[in-house]
């Protein structure tokens, strides 16, 4: 498993920037979905909560991307 930089308009950028930039917008599509329908009253501590699934949906990424690159 190789991450290379990603050229963008001659500025090189590190994978993970990108990789978080889409698990951002991934974390985003959930807490919305889960504000609409009360899930996060459940949780004990909403921002630990929050934090945990970014870096579960971070993780998760990279091991799609590893997998695939094989």
């Amino acid at each position: 498993m190789r991450f290379n930089e990603i050229n963008l308009f001659g500025l090189y950028v590190a994978p993970i920037a990108l990789i978080m930039a889409v698990a951002w917008v991934a974390y985003l599509v959930v807490r919305r979905t889960s504000d609409r329908f009360g899930l996060m009253q459940r949780v004990w501590h909403p921002a630990l909560f929050e934090l945990s699934l970014y870096v579960i949906i971070v993780s998760s990424i990279i091991l799609m991307i590893a997998r695939w690159s094989r």
